[in-house]
């Protein structure tokens, strides 16, 4: 086969891959869920917030340099309660880019977001790990990090 029509059938069917890639089964469920965990947090409903977690869950943050270390709910929550009340203005998070997969059961999210804090805009990535309960979608661990 000439080389160009090699080129041709390697990029038909990377393309014919990436066409077939079946969205997760509840996409359209899970985004309207993690775009409420976005925006309780904006509304600084910590109740609101904290219901998108389950009990258990972890909470990590990574750092240029690595791990800081993980932390349970009750602390994660806490914390953002304090951030919010002494931010000098108002604080906005958005997701601007979702991947989400898995199965009914389990889903993994990488969501790209924007946090607005006066004029200074930071970005991010959280990584999701979501798990399907009786009361609906439930955050079991989250890892994110800023650029």
């Amino acid at each position: 086969m000439p080389p160009f029509l090699k080129r041709v059938a390697c990029l038909t069917a990377a393309l014919l891959c990436a066409c077939s890639q079946a969205a997760h089964p509840e996409q359209t469920g899970i985004e309207t869920f993690l775009q409420r965990y976005f925006s309780t947090w904006s509304a600084r409903d910590m109740d609101g917030y904290g219901a998108c977690f389950h009990p258990t869950a972890r909470i990590t943050f990574v750092e240029k340099g690595g791990l800081t270390g993980s932390q349970g709910l009750t602390d994660f929550l806490h914390g953002q309660k304090i951030g919010h009340e002494r931010a000098a203005t108002p604080m906005t998070e958005v997701p601007t880019e979702m991947k989400i997969s898995g199965d009914p059961r389990v889903a993994q999210a990488e969501v790209r977001w924007k946090l607005t804090k006066g004029r200074e805009i930071i970005t991010g990535t959280d990584f999701f790990t979501l798990v399907k309960t009786a009361e609906g979608w439930k955050i079991a661990s989250l890892v994110f990090y800023n650029d």
